[in-house]
């Protein structure tokens, strides 16, 4: 499987990690369970939109430094590319939803591609 990450979440990501001190090898153990099974596994993961063959999915990424808590990641799965890209990373308490603007300009890439 191969990864890329939005520079958005890359952004996300930093910051977060200054607060989490975990999040570095909770984001590998996710990394490990998005490769063998990429759609989810659990009702943890909600499928937010399908298109042929690219899936944007919306996991409760699990930091053990937030202990009963779960932070939000969302990412597109294309299957034919075997490709993860994240879109987004953010505390629920922080944040109340994800950034669909986001999320769409992130589709529009596909849409554009297969035309």
């Amino acid at each position: 499987m191969n990864f890329n990450e939005l520079p958005q979440f890359q952004k996300e990501f930093k910051q977060l990690k200054k607060k989490y001190r975990s999040l570095s090898e909770d984001m590998a153990l996710f990394r490990n369970i998005v490769s063998i099974v990429p759609l989810g596994n659990s009702k943890r993961f909600k499928k937010l939109h399908q298109a042929d063959d690219l899936y944007v999915m919306k996991a409760r990424l699990v930091c053990r430094y937030l202990k009963d808590d779960s932070l939000r990641i969302i990412y597109a799965y294309q299957a034919s590319m075997e490709l993860i890209e994240f879109i987004e990373l953010y505390f629920k308490g922080d944040k109340q939803n994800h950034d669909m603007g986001r999320i769409r300009e992130h589709l529009k890439q596909y849409v554009s591609h297969a035309v």
